[in-house]
C-alpha cells in the first residue's frame, strides 16, 4: 500500500494501478483530493475496500472541468481497462443519447448505443433532463413516436402532441419545419427557438389562453438541458491528440492526452530538456514509434514540415492545429490544467503562501507543530515537515513533553519549537523557511518565545481551527484568507497531518500504559 497521494482540490479521475502497472480501479470525484484521501484513512472500509488499499502500488488522475465530465470519463476508463475491483459496467448503464432517424418523417428516440442510421445528440448524463428534453421535441414540436404508421390518427394527434402526417395532416415540408426546430434544441442552438416560443407565448397570453402560455414557459426552461454536453466525449469519427506543457527550470513538462473516437482516455507523461525547437522534437521522436492520430492539438504553431513528415508516415493527412477559441481551446486548456496540477501543485501553493503572507521568500520547507494530550497527562508534541508543498515524512518528528505535567498547551508548544530547533542549531542543519503552529495568539507567542534565545528569524504564523484565522507576529488582528484559496488550503493541510501524527502518538503512548 502506498502513502496517500496528494492530488489536486479539483474535479475528476483518480486511476489506483497494483505492482505489476495493471489499473486496478477508476473512480470519479468532484474533490480528488478529499475522496482519494478517505481511502488510506483508518476505520472499517469493507474486505473488498481493503483488499484494494493494499494492493494499490501508484495513482494518478486526470483532472476534469466539472464533475460531469469525470462522470463520463470514468465510464469511459472504465470500459477501456476493465479494473478488477470496479463493478462491471453494462452498456445499459453508458450515459444515452438521442437519436434523430433518418426516415422520410424521423422520429427523436432513446439511444444506448450509437448504432443504426440517422444522427445522434448527447451523451446525457442527467436522465431526468434528456427526458425533459426528449418529451418537449416530440409534444411541443410534434414529432411522431410510432414505430409504423396507423391507419388513423392516433391520440397524440388529438391531444396536440403528434402532427399526424401518417393520415396527411400534415406535409413533408411542415414536417420537415418541426424537424428542423428539433435538431436546434438538440444542438443546444437554443436563442433563435427562445425567442419564437416567447413570442408564442405572448401572443397565447394576449388570447388568454394561460394554460398554454404556462406550457411554453416551462418548455423554454427546458431548453437549458442541453448546456450540460460535454468536451470529453465529443462526436468525433477519429483520433487526436493533446499536447501540453509547461517550462520550469530549463525542464519541459509534458503531457499528451489521447482522445479515441471523441472519448478522452487516458494522458501519457514526458519530462525532458528545454530548448528551441523540443517540442517539435518530441513530436517527431514520440509519433516514430507510436500511432499517429489525425489530428494533434498543440499549444503553438509547428509548420508545414512537421505536418508533411507526420502525414507521409502515418500514409494519409496529419493536421497540427493550434487552436486560438472554441471546443478545441478549451480541451487544450484542460491539458494546461492537468499540466500545472500533476507537476507543480505543491510549487503553486507554496508561492499562493508567499504572497498570502507575504514572505520575503519562497517558504520551500516548512514545518508545522501540534500539541495533543489526554485530559492534560502524556502530553505530546508533532512536527511534520512540507518540502515544495507535500509532505516530507522522512522528516517527522514527535516529542514527549518533559518540563513539566498537566494541561498547559502554550508551554508546551514552547518547549517543543524551543527543543527542535536548539537541536538543529547545534547541529547546524537546515533550518525551515516558515514555521507553522496550530491555535491562536497564545500558541504564536510561545512559539516566538522559543525561538528570541536562539537568535532565528525564521517567520512564524499560527493557524486557529474555529474560523481558519491565521495569527502574524506583531498583529493582533488574525488575517483570513478566501476557505478555497491554494494558501489557506496548504496552512490547512499541514495543520491536520500534524494533528494526525500528534494524535497518533498520544495513542500509542496511552496503548503502552495501559499495557503497564
Amino acid at each position: 500500500m502506498i502513502e496517500p497521494p496528494n492530488f489536486p482540490d479539483s474535479p475528476g479521475c483518480y486511476i489506483f494501478k497494483d505492482s505489476e502497472g495493471r489499473v486496478i480501479y477508476v473512480g470519479k470525484a468532484k474533490d480528488l483530493r478529499k475522496r482519494v484521501g478517505s481511502y488510506f484513512q483508518k476505520g472499517d472500509k469493507g474486505k473488498k475496500t481493503e483488499n484494494l488499499v493494499n494492493a494499490i502500488v501508484s495513482a494518478e488522475f486526470i483532472a476534469t472541468r466539472t464533475e460531469v465530465e469525470a462522470l463520463i470519463l470514468e465510464n469511459n476508463l472504465i470500459k477501456k481497462y476493465s479494473p478488477k475491483y470496479n463493478i462491471d459496467l453494462k452498456d445499459s448503464r453508458r450515459y444515452a443519447y438521442l437519436q434523430l432517424t433518418d426516415e422520410k418523417f424521423p422520429r427523436v428516440m432513446l439511444a444506448r448505443q450509437r448504432t443504426g442510421e440517422g444522427k445522434f445528440y448527447g451523451p446525457f448524463t442527467s436522465a431526468k433532463e434528456r427526458d425533459l428534453v426528449l418529451e418537449t421535441i416530440n409534444n411541443k414540436f410534434m414529432l411522431r413516436t410510432c414505430r409504423k404508421f396507423p391507419k388513423r390518427a392516433c391520440l397524440r394527434h388529438h391531444i396536440r402532441h403528434c402532427l399526424a402526417p401518417c393520415v396527411g395532416f400534415a406535409s413533408e415540408g411542415d414536417y420537415a419545419k418541426a424537424v428542423e426546430r428539433a435538431k436546434k434544441i438538440l444542438k443546444g442552438s437554443t436563442g433563435e427557438l427562445a425567442s419564437l416560443l416567447e413570442a408564442e407565448m405572448k401572443e397565447n397570453s394576449a388570447k388568454l389562453d394561460f394554460e398554454l402560455a404556462s406550457s411554453l414557459k416551462g418548455q423554454l426552461f427546458s431548453l437549458k438541458a442541453l448546456q450540460d454536453r460535454q468536451a470529453t466525449e465529443r462526436q468525433k469519427k477519429y483520433d487526436e491528440d493533446i499536447i501540453a506543457f509547461s517550462v520550469v527550470g530549463g525542464k519541459a513538462h509534458l503531457l499528451l492526452f489521447n482522445v479515441k473516437s471523441g472519448l478522452l482516455l487516458n494522458k501519457q507523461e514526458f519530462e525532458f530538456d528545454f530548448y528551441d525547437g523540443a517540442l517539435s522534437d518530441f513530436i517527431t521522436s514520440f509519433y516514430s514509434e507510436n500511432p499517429i492520430p489525425k489530428e494533434i492539438i498543440v499549444p503553438e504553431e509547428m509548420g508545414n514540415a512537421l505536418e508533411q513528415f507526420l502525414s507521409e508516415k502515418k500514409g494519409s493527412l496529419v493536421k497540427l492545429t493550434s487552436p486560438k477559441a472554441g471546443e478545441k481551446k478549451g480541451l487544450l486548456e484542460l491539458a494546461k490544467k492537468n499540466v500545472e496540477l500533476t507537476f507543480f501543485l505543491g510549487k503553486g501553493r507554496v508561492g499562493a503562501l508567499k504572497e498570502a503572507l507575504g514572505l520575503a521568500s519562497l517558504p520551500s520547507v516548512i514545518e508545522c507543530f501540534d500539541i495533543s494530550h489526554l485530559s492534560g497527562t502524556l502530553s505530546v508534541g508533532s512536527m511534520v515537515q512540507f518540502r515544495d508543498g507535500e509532505p516530507d515524512k522522512r522528516n517527522y518528528r514527535r516529542f514527549r513533553i518533559k518540563s513539566f505535567e498537566g494541561n498547559d498547551d502554550f508551554k508546551a508548544m514552547e518547549e517543543v519549537v524551543g527543543r527542535r530547533y536548539a537541536r538543529l542549531v547545534a547541529e547546524k542543519a537546515e533550518l525551515p523557511s516558515l514555521i507553522v503552529v496550530d491555535g491562536g495568539i497564545g500558541q504564536l507567542n510561545s512559539a516566538l518565545a522559543a525561538l528570541a534565545p536562539l537568535g532565528l528569524g525564521i517567520p512564524v504564523v499560527s493557524l486557529a481551527k474555529r474560523l481558519e484565522e491565521i495569527y502574524l507576529p506583531h498583529s493582533g488582528i488574525p488575517k483570513s484568507l478566501d476557505p478555497k484559496s491554494p494558501a489557506l488550503l496548504l496552512l490547512q493541510e499541514m495543520r491536520d497531518e500534524a494533528h494526525r501524527f500528534a494524535l497518533s502518538y498520544n495513542r500509542l503512548l496511552r496503548k503502552k500504559k495501559i499495557r503497564e
